[in-house]
């Protein structure tokens, strides 16, 4: 892969957009390696948690390409608009934990892409927003709908509508972001939150993660069923029983993933 590059190490997988020379845009081939790259980490059981940030310090994504964009029949823009969407439902959809590493720009499908992981941190001199409607078009991959659901409808309207660039700080008062820092420290911060999750049960995590993300999406009633079901996967487990153990023994658990 070229347009994607991805490193792993200690439960960890690093993926980065790697156009730097383009802020990291998304063209179709881009698209494809990382349609592709994310049906490989679905399946990866080494991998806990990914990080994903974009290559050089401008960008973490400007969103798709215009100069391809511009040179599209109506039939690739449609291609192009669901290839973006269905790639970043998949990432939303990773067992795994994401964390966004905003290290730059992140307009357009680069916020789309924010919105599709769990977490947001980001430099402080970062901007960002979905600017869409400026370019007489909305957003296509997700922004409509994940927006709304993490800040509220009425502030997501107020910046789709304006298609208003936010800085960091701004973002972070909306909700938008988990945290901010500089850019010496991004990457640090988000592997220390990664390590947190790291220490706990693996299949724990993943089975809170499925439970919270599926429940929102329903009502009450059935979000507790959801957790029911969830909650059921991880009695049987060794490493509940290894937490038990444990704490009676006064020692770190050692959870092995099963």
């Amino acid at each position: 892969m070229e347009n994607v590059l991805v490193k792993k190490k200690e439960g960890l997988a690093y993926v980065t957009l790697n156009r730097p020379e383009s802020l990291n845009c998304f063209n179709f081939d881009m698209l494809m390696e990382l349609g592709e790259l994310t049906e490989k980490l679905r399946h990866d059981k080494e991998t806990r948690v990914v990080i994903f940030t974009g290559a050089g310090e401008k960008a973490f994504s400007s969103g798709a390409d215009l100069k391809e964009r511009k040179t599209l029949s109506e039939e690739d823009v449609r291609r192009n608009v669901h290839k973006i969407r269905t790639v970043f439902h998949e990432i939303s959809k990773l067992p795994q934990v994401t964390i966004a590493a905003v290290n730059g720009y992140a307009f357009g499908g680069g916020f789309e892409l924010m919105l599709a992981c769990d977490f947001r941190l980001a430099a402080d001199h970062a901007r960002m927003g979905l600017t869409e409607t400026s370019w007489a078009i909305i957003p296509g991959a997700g922004g409509t709908q994940r927006l709304p659901r993490l800040i509220g409808e009425a502030k997501a309207k107020e910046l789709i509508l304006t298609a208003r660039k936010l800085d960091a700080a701004s973002a972070f008062n909306f909700g938008i972001l988990t945290g901010i820092t500089s850019s010496d420290r991004l990457m640090q911060e988000c592997e220390d939150l990664a390590r947190e999750i790291l220490s706990n049960g693996p299949v724990a995590v993943e089975q809170a993660k499925y439970a919270i993300s599926c429940g929102m999406e329903t009502d009450l009633a059935t979000g507790l069923e959801i957790e029911a079901k969830a909650y059921e996967l991880t009695i049987p487990t060794y490493d509940r029983r290894e937490a038990l153990n444990a704490f009676s023994e006064k020692r770190p658990p050692q959870f092995i993933g099963k």
